[in-house]
């Protein structure tokens, strides 16, 4: 695991043709794949408490959510800053350029990092055996291969600009030296933000929802979780009308246009 994530710097290998193979398929079905995981781990995945503690499983809870929220707040700096165009083309990876700027002056691939951050929180929240003995390395393998994918692609299509690029940053643990400069020396387009995020921030915190009733009724408060059935409801609720707001800004009105 800490190969996977603290690569050798200047490391420019493309990776194994079957990873690369592999990265290039979970590439493509990769908005299906992370949803339909969660899904069976919140059906077949018994929560535990950690060491039988109630208090201690609702630190966890805390934590798992505090460390969702901060690869949402990464994600955020992201796209806000200078937003990379790779969201693939007929369903395989693309890109119409390099992009160096912003946070990925920092990392190479600061996105998937805040997507891992917001997936392992939400594991902490579930703390079950199958989260972490299946969901956790899935999430790991799945991540490497479509990295080794994408930067297959890359260093074909840019060549000697992308080799460069790779030496100068790491793969994904952020270089914090200079980091205050690069934020300061761009704008933060919050409208981006908004538009790009609304639908993903809605769906996982959607799950911690589901995950925190989950856990509750699978370690014998399901009475609890009656009688407050009114705050969970009034949660959600919350977030379906945050999501109906950003959505008809983006469709109806020109408030969120992107700059």
């Amino acid at each position: 695991m800490v190969q996977l994530l603290r690569p050798h710097r200047g490391e420019g290998l493309s990776g194994p043709p079957l990873l690369v193979r592999a990265g290039n398929w979970l590439f493509r079905w990769r908005n299906l794949v992370f949803p339909l995981t969660f899904v069976i781990l919140l059906l077949t995945g018994r929560p535990r408490f950690p060491a039988g503690d109630p208090r201690l499983d609702l630190a966890m809870d805390g934590l798992g959510v505090a460390v969702a929220m901060l690869g949402q707040i990464l994600r955020a700096a992201v796209i806000g800053l200078v937003y990379i165009r790779r969201g693939g083309k007929d369903g395989k990876v693309h890109a119409d350029t390099l992009v160096t700027e912003g946070i990925f002056a920092h990392s190479r691939n600061p996105l998937y990092v805040g997507n891992f951050l917001v997936v392992l929180g939400l594991l902490i929240v579930l703390n079950s055996p199958a989260g972490w003995t299946i969901g956790l390395p899935g999430v790991l393998f799945v991540y490497a291969a479509i990295t080794r994918a994408e930067e297959a692609f890359l260093r074909g299509k840019f060549g000697a600009a992308y080799e460069d690029y790779c030496r100068r940053v790491p793969r994904f643990l952020p270089r914090m030296a200079g980091l205050g400069r690069t934020l300061g020396a761009h704008d933060f387009d919050w409208r981006k933000v908004i538009r790009k995020e609304y639908g993903s921030t809605f769906a996982w915190m959607t799950f911690v929802i589901l995950l925190l009733i989950r856990e509750r009724v699978a370690n014998g408060a399901g009475e609890q979780v009656r009688e407050s059935w009114p705050a969970w409801a009034a949660a959600w609720a919350s977030l379906v009308l945050l999501y109906g707001i950003a959505r008809f800004l983006k469709k109806k009105t020109k408030v969120l246009r992107l700059s």
